[in-house]
């Protein structure tokens, strides 16, 4: 039977946790102090020590600090004053979870559940690092890069905790991949991942899908519902764009966090959760805090481990790889192999892929399409005078303007004159906002585009839900954004 060690000075939550724990088919010891925790560690190693932090000759941190004291054993935290800097500690020093007081039965069985020896998810780790530079990828992550060796570092450290996890990152960068290779390398393996697209799904539907709802709560409400909560209990939820979630739903969402438990539309009776929160944005945070399309608070409570991905034209050393990964998926899916020539690998090198590797990836797979025989050159590649165009789209065929600076946040795409030819851009002055540029970008690259907002939210490699998204909020602050193409004389 796996041993559980519970420190702990309170007499009464000992004696209950050691019930709990027991009824889960463990051995149980107590300990009441630091002294006594360390004399029953050498008495019989705990597969997981569920540790208070306020000992009375000490602070629990202290045996976390002896890494060979509980090399071997799960760390759980069982505090009722745990706060965001003492789960950062908690974290630094190898903690796996923390409770907190009174335990919540569910969490903790689901804690019991996923008992995995520290060592054990060390060795997988170190395992793919010392395969990286043969295979070229980390879990479902490729690129050998020093900022990629960096965000493998990052999963490496927060994958084997409980922690939530904030992904930010240019659209097309990887984070739903992230998200996963976070989940695949936790003790929640083997329980479900389910990816939550925010901006994908309606603001009047957003609620039920994430929480569920009751038989008869609303019209069309036919039967119970489970929500992602749900549907993901014991695993991870990863909930993609958080920062387009109404922002009376992430009141909601804040609060499951905080308490681990929530309701589904209709229902007045609360239920335990025991999901971990992985979520991501492709807008800078604090700018989204402060245009009022993300809570403070609710930040705060995500980002207690923020990783940022970098855009895939500050990894190129990477796009080789890359393509060649995703050329040989493409292969042995149809069945016929071909392959890159080298100056369609240098191609692909000197576009700057403003999709990033989804870009690259969907110029990968038209390529493989228009290739005549098994060698695929740089024709049907985009080439770096295509960068404010569309991946796989060829030349532009004249279609190539070039934008007058942005001299005012208030300036729209249709105010923009054309003042030379060459590579379409936009100038911006030093001090502009992430949200002016990025709005200046939009629409500029609509107008480009024709108002084709198919191929201005692909070039921009964002979702058409977000590209709608964006333009409502666009014309609400008073600018220019034709709903369709202007129209010629005569038509």
């Amino acid at each position: 039977m796996p041993h559980a060690l519970v420190v702990d000075d309170d007499p009464d939550s000992a004696a209950s946790l050691r019930a709990l724990i027991a009824g889960e088919q463990f051995t149980v010891a107590v300990a009441h102090n630091l002294r006594d925790a360390r004399r029953q560690i050498s008495l019989q190693q705990p597969d997981i020590l569920l540790l208070d932090l306020r000992l009375p000759d000490g602070n629990g941190m202290e045996l976390l600090a002896d890494p060979k004291l509980v090399a071997n054993s799960e760390v759980v935290l069982c505090t009722g004053h745990a706060n965001l800097e003492t789960s950062i500690q908690a974290l630094r020093l190898g903690a796996a979870d923390y409770l907190i007081k009174p335990v919540n039965l569910t969490q903790l069985q689901g804690v019991l559940s996923r008992i995995m020896k520290p060592a054990a998810l060390q060795a997988e780790v170190q395992d793919l690092t010392a395969n990286l530079a043969q295979s070229g990828h980390f879990g479902h992550l490729w690129g050998r890069s020093a900022p990629m060796q960096r965000i493998y570092e990052q999963i490496s450290r927060v994958a084997g905790t409980s922690v939530s996890v904030f992904i930010t990152g240019e659209s097309g960068t990887g984070k739903e991949v992230v998200a996963q290779t976070v989940h695949d390398l936790s003790r929640r393996r083997k329980r479900p991942f389910l990816a939550v697209n925010c901006g994908a799904i309606s603001p009047n539907l957003i609620e039920s899908e994430i929480f569920g709802h009751e038989k008869g709560s609303f019209t069309g409400a036919d039967r119970q519902h489970q929500g992602f909560f749900e549907r993901a209990s014991g695993g991870t939820l990863f909930l993609d764009e958080i920062t387009e979630m109404p922002l009376e739903l992430q009141v909601k969402l804040l609060r499951v966090l905080e308490t681990g438990r929530f309701m589904r539309v209709g229902s007045t009776v609360s239920q335990e959760t025991d999901v971990r929160i992985i979520a991501a944005t492709n807008r800078q945070p604090y700018q989204a805090v402060s245009s009022g399309k993300l809570r403070e608070d609710l930040l705060y409570r995500l980002n207690i481990f923020p990783i940022d991905l970098p855009p895939l034209r500050d990894r190129a050393a990477d796009i080789p790889l890359l393509a060649n990964h995703f050329l040989a998926a493409i292969c042995e899916q149809e069945g016929e192999v071909r392959r890159f020539t080298p100056a369609a690998i240098a191609a692909l090198v000197e576009y700057p892929w403003p999709g990033n590797v989804r870009e690259l990836r969907n110029a990968v797979q038209r390529a493989y399409v228009m290739a005549q025989g098994d060698v695929i050159d740089e024709t049907w590649l985009p080439s770096s005078g295509d960068a404010g165009g569309m991946s796989g789209w060829g030349t532009l065929s004249g279609a190539h303007e070039t934008a007058t600076p942005v001299h005012a946040p208030a300036t729209s795409a249709a105010d923009i004159p054309v003042v030379a030819e060459g590579v379409p851009s936009i100038t911006l002055p030093i001090g502009s906002s992430v949200a002016q540029a990025e709005r200046a970008l939009m629409l500029a690259t609509l107008r480009h585009f024709n108002h084709h907002k198919e191929r201005t939210a692909a070039a921009l490699g964002i979702s058409l839900k977000t590209l709608y998204n964006r333009l409502k909020e666009y014309a609400a602050e008073g600018a220019t954004v034709p709903d369709r193409p202007p129209q010629r004389g005569g038509e």
